[in-house]
């Protein structure tokens, strides 16, 4: 059973929550997590307190390979959803296989756009988008000491 919801799909239910006044604050989340590792757990717990519900988008198998290579992913999309989605602080996992994640901000429009200590609201490639939409950046997490990337070389 996939932890993952449709982009469409959850972009409807937030619309929905929204049309019924239900505004909780979304924040929304993402990367590879190939393998997940505590700074992920950092960096996933840090960008929920930053609002009410953790939207985590995880990049596709086909997208984690163009990015770290052939033999990646080590786990597979599936499966990094559902343990992704076992965590408690997150509220739904999407996924995207885009090289960025504008289309997904401009689809669920989160009032927070959450990023790892590798970035800077300066480099983020999304940053055009997000102020275009009004979206707050949020950098989260601890300074980037670990790489899923380095625990499998």
């Amino acid at each position: 059973m996939s932890a993952l919801v449709d982009r469409a799909a959850l972009a409807l239910e937030l619309s929905e929550l929204r049309a019924k006044g239900e505004r909780s604050k979304v924040v929304l989340a993402n990367g590879c997590f190939d393998l997940l590792h505590v700074g992920h757990v950092r960096y996933l717990s840090d960008a929920a307190s930053r609002g009410d519900l953790l939207v985590v988008a995880l990049n596709t198998d086909q997208s984690v390979a163009r990015l770290k290579g052939p033999s990646r992913p080590v786990i597979t999309l599936d499966d990094r959803a559902e343990i992704i989605g076992a965590l408690a602080c997150v509220w739904r996992v999407t996924s995207f296989e885009e090289e960025t994640l504008e289309e997904t901000l401009r689809a669920l429009r989160p009032d927070v756009h959450a990023k790892g200590t590798d970035y800077t609201p300066e480099t983020l490639p999304e940053r055009s988008v997000d102020e275009e939409l009004g979206i707050e950046i949020a950098i989260c997490g601890d300074p980037k000491t670990r790489s899923s990337s380095d625990y499998i070389a």
